[in-house]
């Protein structure tokens, strides 16, 4: 085992394709109690490769944690837990608003290592890089504001009073598909309330999360409080993690079935938790929507990161009386996208995160074809590659596989109504129930159909909802718990109650 400062690798010798944008060096170690370590057991020599989605070529190689490095992470977390939940608001909030400046001081570098490793195109890159560090600024902000109550008993004789304390060390697993935000969404909430973290990203972008983790080391954050692992392991390093009575919280955000396994490991802890897991949005266009800025909002809506978000539209529920002009402004904006390496300019499609994703995507249009959909977009794709041109169906069976599973990329079917009532129902129908979006220009009918629809988020005429200020997550089978906003703060409090009698005081 080495610890020492940061190992680092140079991203961009591993391919060229980034032209004239430069790369920077990112951490490959894992990082516990402050230090930058090899595996304790795998040794030196073993590692996990990550991979260019534009390429498939290796990029870098970085430490392959085991379960003993679970195991000496949540020492480091338990041990600085005592000392960082003493430390004063104001000084963890500090701390997090000289993140927030280094980290926008680093932007592009940042921008460059998410394109780098997960393929989106650089503009959208910068864009998470500012949403991420939004959630510094919110929670810099927030770390004060903790606060409790005190009332008088009902009864006269005692004061109740009531106060929130971190709820300890904290196990974070974060998604591929946002390697930024989807870390500084849990990271700066935890530790503005006051408790210690071990943080297991996605293996197929660890790369961010690492260069992160380095920028809360150079701001001062003790050694300790923030510890990485990455590991082609999952599951068996996140056992060992959950397994352990110190650890008093899980926050994950991924698919709804491993969401499910996460929560029956959790039981046996009585963890806290919190799960952001699968979406399957509806879009909703009735017949008094503004055409033009539903084309627009669905565009945002569905090729945000390659539609490869948890928040993406995913079925498009449009009024039969304006289908027609609906899908055919959304066939010429989808058909005009430039699709390539997130390092071109001109890029506005990147690739997907690998070959498997695109695949699955790709027999889910199939199945929606052979069940009678209505190909409007469907270009031939490249074998081998992780690029999907965009697909566009029209009339597609709400009772097919396409309409009940996230499609989790670049694809948008359209499913007909003919009344309110109908769109409700389509829009409802199914076990997911994060976000939903609407268009209609019935001030009436927005606020009956976002009533009606079952999800945690609505967007009314706009498709994008995501704010660090703004409470985040779903219902039914979309997750538990809320992420930004005051109610983020929260996940990572306990209430205690003291009752005061009177005369005491």
């Amino acid at each position: 085992m080495s610890t020492s400062s940061a190992t680092t690798v140079d991203a961009k010798s591993a391919t060229s394709d980034a032209g004239s944008v430069e790369v920077p060096a990112t951490p490959t170690q894992l990082l516990i109690g402050g230090e930058w370590r090899d595996p304790l057991s795998s040794g030196p020599s073993v590692t996990l490769p990550v991979n260019d989605p534009a390429t498939g070529g290796v990029i870098a190689d970085v430490a392959d944690a085991a379960p003993d490095d679970a195991e000496a992470a949540v020492d480091a977390a338990a041990a600085a837990f005592t000392s960082w939940s003493s430390t004063s608001p104001r000084q963890r909030g500090e701390l997090l608003r000289s993140a927030f400046d280094l980290l926008v001081a680093q932007a592009d570098e940042f921008a460059a290592v998410i394109t780098r490793e997960m393929g989106k195109p650089l503009d959208e890159s910068r864009a998470e890089v500012r949403y991420g560090a939004e959630f510094l600024r919110w929670y810099a902000e927030e770390a004060v504001r903790a606060t409790g109550t005190a009332r008088t008993a009902p009864d006269g004789a005692a004061l109740h009073v009531t106060i929130r304390q971190p709820v300890g060390p904290s196990l974070l697993i974060t998604p591929w598909n946002f390697p930024l935000a989807m870390v500084t969404r849990k990271v700066a909430p935890a530790l503005a309330a006051g408790c210690t973290v071990v943080v297991k990203p996605a293996e197929e972008t660890p790369l961010t999360a690492l260069m992160f983790a380095e920028l809360l080391r150079e701001v001062g954050v003790p050694p300790g409080v923030v510890n990485v692992l990455t590991t082609s392991r999952p599951g068996q390093v996140v056992a060992r993690i959950l397994a352990d009575r110190r650890i008093r919280k899980l926050s994950f955000t991924g698919s709804t079935e491993v969401g499910r396994t996460l929560l029956a490991a959790s039981a046996n802890g009585v963890l806290r938790t919190s799960m952001e897991l699968g979406g399957n949005a509806p879009f909703l266009v009735f017949d008094d929507a503004d055409v033009e800025s539903a084309i627009e909002g669905a565009v945002t809506a569905k090729l945000r990161n390659g539609g490869q978000s948890c928040v993406a539209a995913n079925r498009f529920i449009v009024d039969r009386r304006v289908a027609d002009d609906f899908v055919a402004g959304l066939a010429e904006r989808l058909a005009a996208q430039k699709i390539g390496s997130g390092f071109d300019p001109a890029t506005t499609l990147g690739p997907m995160i690998n070959v498997k994703q695109r695949d699955r995507a790709i027999a889910l249009v199939r199945a929606a074809v052979a069940d009678g959909a209505t190909p409007v977009l469907l270009d031939a794709v490249e074998a081998g590659t992780a690029f999907l041109p965009p697909v566009l169906l029209n009339d597609v069976n709400p009772d097919g596989a396409i309409a009940k599973q996230e499609i989790f990329a670049p694809v948008a079917p359209i499913y007909l109504f003919d009344s309110e009532d109908e769109a409700l129902r389509l829009a409802s129908d199914t076990e997911a129930g994060l976000v939903g979006f609407i268009y209609s220009r019935d001030a009436a009918r927005l606020m009956r159909a976002a009533t009606a629809l079952e999800c945690g988020m609505v967007g009314l005429n706009r498709g994008l909802v995501s704010d660090a200020s703004a409470p985040f997550g779903g219902t039914k089978h979309s997750g538990l718990g809320r992420e930004g906003s005051e109610a983020g703060l929260h996940e990572y409090l306990e209430t205690k109650y003291i009752s005061h009698p009177f005369s005491a005081v």
